[in-house]
């Protein structure tokens, strides 16, 4: 029996535990279309009222999906098996984002890409002292997905902008500033926390355990984010950050420098058209899209190599530079997928959307 999800039901939460610590609970097909079924069962179950996500193990809910997998698929096969991956990933974080019971995310520890889809779309996401919340996927030359580019599009000013093309991790407070996460619990009191929510509806339980965040870094931070990446282009935001004065800003625009210039590039175009799409099941469509021609460039299977399976930390890009990326190379990822589109939204709803 597949263990790599386990289910349980205390009281009136039911919980869902993602299970491979090893891995850092790395989401595989498997376990999306388990906890799928399983969001089925306790929507329609009415002893379940709330239904809780947490991680196995002491380091974090989930780093994202199971990317040595994307990596030998786009390296050895056609891409199909990630394409089928993403599609049942993305419509369980459309699920997520509309579930009509309370969807409690524990977001302790580390949470990143796919960890990002199976809790910063739920109605109550919690995070701790040792929250680190991050899209890193410009470092492996790819773009945010599984809602990421609609929850950064939100974000206030240009963090989110910063957040994308950067990755920056988000402690606690600036997680919340951000709008992906609603509360502040610490991490010790957690298990009472999970224990009164087999008792109790989830606002009264929240009630006894949550408190303000230790302070975070992005407010103090805004004046030069919001100036800098309000730039029409990438090669603009790398010479207002290189331009300004702040010592973090010329250290972000070092590390704009390393990441992929494809995915840098597309990932910018992402996020303005996601921020005029609308609701997120369209930006989804659009995020299905960007991936599916990810499988085809050579940047994710370098980045991945790189970052993840050779652990050389030199991963070579093509194109190498900012400036030999092309409209075209950019307007490539958006193109229709005709009858392969994911179709959350119906059809036909980002061709309006000029990026």
């Amino acid at each position: 029996m597949n263990d790599d999800v386990l289910f349980r039901t205390e009281g009136r939460a039911a919980h869902i535990t993602l299970n491979r610590p090893g891995a850092l609970n790395s989401l595989t097909h498997a376990m999306v279309l388990r906890i799928a079924e399983a969001l089925t069962e306790y929507e329609h179950d009415p002893s379940v009222e709330t239904v809780v996500i947490t991680g196995a193990g002491e380091r974090g809910l989930c780093a994202g999906g199971d990317i040595r997998a994307i990596h030998d698929d786009a390296r050895d096969g056609d891409g199909t098996a990630s394409a089928a991956f993403w599609r049942d990933e993305y419509h369980l974080n459309a699920r997520i984002a509309r579930y009509p019971k309370p969807y409690v995310a524990v977001m302790d520890g580390i949470v990143m890409g796919g960890g990002v889809g199976v809790s910063a779309h739920g109605s109550v996401r919690i995070v701790t002292e040792r929250s680190r919340i991050a899209m890193p996927e410009t470092g492996i030359g790819f773009v945010p997905d599984v809602g990421g580019t609609y929850l950064l599009a939100l974000a206030p000013g240009e963090l989110g902008t910063h957040l994308a093309l950067a990755g920056a991790q988000l402690g606690a407070e600036d997680a919340l500033l951000c709008g992906l996460a609603d509360h502040y619990v610490p991490s010790a009191e957690l298990p009472c926390l999970l224990a009164d929510l087999a008792a109790m509806p989830v606002r009264e339980a929240l009630e006894r355990f949550v408190q303000e965040p230790p302070d975070g870094r992005l407010a103090a931070q805004r004046w030069w984010i919001d100036v800098c990446y309000s730039a029409g282009s990438v090669e603009e935001i790398v010479d207002r950050l290189l331009s300004d004065g702040d010592p973090a800003a010329k250290e972000t625009a070092e590390t704009l420098l390393t990441k992929s210039p494809t995915a840098l590039k597309v990932t910018l175009a992402a996020l303005r058209r996601a921020r005029r799409l609308g609701p997120l099941e369209r930006v989804l469509d659009q995020e299905y899209r960007v991936s599916c021609r990810a499988l085809t460039a050579p940047d994710l299977v370098e980045g991945i190599r790189a970052q993840v399976i050779d652990k050389d930390r030199d991963p070579r890009w093509s194109p190498a530079t900012l400036a030999e990326v092309t409209d075209a190379d950019v307007a490539y990822f958006f193109a229709p997928l005709g009858e392969q589109e994911l179709g959350l939204a119906g059809p036909d709803t980002t061709e309006e959307v000029a990026w």
